[in-house]
């Protein structure tokens, strides 16, 4: 069985959208996702991308038709808890280092899901460290741990290198896929993610 790996970054909204979907997936297929780290501002930088937000800008139709695309994904999938964050795009720097906190704390998944709702569900400033904290608390996570271990600079290797490796792999955006060696881009593709899932059992 190939391994199945999600590559994420919290201020993504088809990330969160590819997080809504994941479960019925895995449901089908038998296959855990491994949800993998990954610092989108420094695989922009890494591959001299820019995010949509800044690559739309100006063109003519394509910002609305990325638009209509969203509200397709979230018609099939019958997605309810997602809302444009007023607030995009955020800087996810200290969020994603959370990430890695929260993985050697144990609480991954929850931090996950709750950082995902503080953006995109529920939306909020979460670049501002007080908003955060705030959402930190509210959640039930133990807040002042995260807060020591972001600083640490095991956490921020850490982020920096699942950065890296990802970028080595092929990847240039968020969200992105790989089952076993194959690469998979964007939410859209989470069709093809499945089928290749079955083709390799």
């Amino acid at each position: 069985m190939a391994k199945v790996e999600f590559h994420f970054d919290l201020g993504s909204p088809n990330a969160y959208l590819s997080h809504l979907v994941i479960p019925e997936i895995e449901k089908r297929t038998g296959v855990r996702f491994e949800y993998l780290p990954i610092l989108l501002g420094g695989v922009f930088k890494l591959t001299n991308n820019r995010s949509p937000a800044e690559s739309l800008r100006g063109i003519r139709n394509k910002p609305e038709y990325e638009r209509l695309e969203t509200r397709r994904f979230i018609q099939r999938y019958g997605i309810t808890r997602y809302q444009p964050n007023p607030y995009f795009p955020v800087n996810t720097l200290r969020m994603m280092r959370g990430t890695i906190a929260a993985q050697s704390l144990g609480v991954f998944e929850r931090y996950v899901d709750e950082m995902f709702r503080n953006m995109w569900a529920e939306p909020k400033k979460m670049d501002d460290p007080r908003v955060w904290r705030a959402a930190l608390d509210e959640s039930g996570l133990p807040t002042e741990r995260i807060l020591e271990l972001i600083e640490t600079p095991k956490v921020k290797e850490q982020l920096l290198e699942h950065t890296q490796r990802s970028v080595e792999r092929g990847t240039f955006g968020a969200p992105t896929f790989y089952v076993g060696d194959e690469i998979f881009f964007g939410k859209d593709r989470l069709r093809e993610v499945e089928e290749m899932i079955m083709r390799s059992k």
